[in-house]
């Protein structure tokens, strides 16, 4: 994803809700533009099923094409997939089943990103 600091803020956030409003389990956003130096953010999320992952990617995906951008990668969702990341440029969106969350602990492994909880827009 091109574009400013301010624009991968802006869209990291937008994803994050995006993901939330659809039923994705505790969405965070991590600030890790000074820590790793080729992304701003990571955007992270719980997903219950590979049924809600396809979901929530095609959720991303229309975000994306809303703004004239798409993905680096083209994720392949197989029905036993634990993790999908899509990758925007500088900003980095992981889906995570629940067991693979807990056992890759990304936000423990960028322990120092400042982080923010997002949840649903209330209607």
């Amino acid at each position: 994803m091109g574009g400013t600091a301010l624009d991968s803020k802006a869209f990291a956030y937008q994803a994050a809700e995006i993901l939330a409003s659809h039923n994705a389990r505790d969405v965070l956003v991590m600030d890790i533009a000074e820590t790793a130096g080729w992304a701003d953010y990571f955007v992270i999320a719980t997903s219950t099923s590979s049924v809600q992952m396809r979901g929530l990617e095609r959720h991303i995906e229309e975000l994306l094409n809303s703004n004239g951008e798409s993905l680096l990668n083209r994720p392949v969702i197989a029905d036993d997939q634990r993790w999908l990341l899509m990758d925007a440029g500088n900003v980095v969106i992981h889906i995570m089943s629940e067991e693979a969350r807990v056992f890759y602990d990304l936000e423990s492994l960028w322990f120092n990103a400042p982080r923010f909880s997002v949840s649903a827009p209330l209607q």
